[in-house]
């Protein structure tokens, strides 16, 4: 219903004031001053939004929490002028992270009990797209990826997590080959077993983004495939040369061994329920 745009450039503060998608008055010069940046006021619609129009701070909190990971070395600052701080300031909090996705998955792992001491990273552009990938393992049963594109986390995946799983499936059964680890146990270790336990954070960059799904939150573009898996598979090759990783993927094995080895059991006792 109501948006006020500031934009300090050129010297100058920069001013337009903008209601129900029209501008009030033509742009205006409101000062002067030697920062830049933009400021933006707004107010929602609530013919649009018409369920609500109150802004929940745990909501905006986890964005931004994310969007520090996800952009390393960037402070975000969340105020909330509705509530009083213990020392009778708004309520505030600062995001803020020096590691970006290593710490992301962190966070997302601290609860878990760590198979592997190692967050493994990758970082690199192939083919015009900035790519970025975080990982660890943990004890426990289940597969734990959060991908993003241009920041927009897209909770359906889409190319860039199938690219992504592509190549941590393909170099972990190789590596698995090479070790024969897995040799001496009659077992077949499906893709699904090499990512139990997995936690990761995938993040690309996509010039134009295609978005698929009903909640448009699935990547579709199909360059971002190929990039992603060739940054994985050539990231983790590099790392299973270097000195000290052995131990790691050798545990990463080791857990696939075990999911393949009670899957049957499962399939069984899941057909016997049906």
């Amino acid at each position: 219903s109501y948006l006020r745009a500031e934009v300090r450039r050129n010297g100058h503060i920069y001013m337009q004031e903008y209601a129900y998608g029209h501008p009030k008055a033509p742009v205006a010069i409101v000062g002067d001053t030697e920062e830049t940046g933009t400021k933006v006021l707004f107010k929602p619609d609530p013919s649009i939004f018409q369920e609500t129009t109150v802004y929940n701070y745990d909501t905006l909190a986890n964005r931004l929490r994310d969007l520090a990971f996800l952009n390393q070395g960037i402070h975000l600052t969340l105020t909330d002028m509705r509530e009083k701080g213990e020392n009778g300031n708004p309520k505030s909090e600062v995001f803020y992270s020096t590691e970006g996705l290593k710490e992301f998955v962190r966070y997302i792992d601290q609860s878990k009990e760590h198979l592997i001491d190692d967050i493994i990273y990758i970082n690199t552009e192939r083919q015009g797209i900035p790519v970025e990938v975080a990982f660890t393992y943990n004890t426990a049963f289940n597969e734990n990826i959060y991908s993003f594109v241009n920041n927009i986390d897209t909770i359906e995946g889409g190319t860039h997590l199938t690219g992504f799983r592509r190549g941590l499936t393909s170099t972990l059964k190789k590596y698995a080959d090479d070790s024969k680890i897995l040799e001496k146990e009659k077992v077949t270790v499906d893709p699904a077993d090499f990512r139990e336990g997995l936690t990761a954070v995938i993040s690309v960059k996509v010039l134009e983004p295609q978005f698929e799904g009903q909640t448009k939150t699935k990547l579709g573009n199909t360059e971002a495939r190929v990039p992603v898996e060739a940054t994985v598979i050539e990231g983790l090759n590099s790392l299973m040369g270097a000195r000290g990783y052995k131990k790691t993927f050798d545990e990463i094995i080791k857990k696939a061994q075990g999911a393949a080895k009670v899957r049957p059991a499962a399939q069984q006792e899941k057909e016997n329920a049906r």
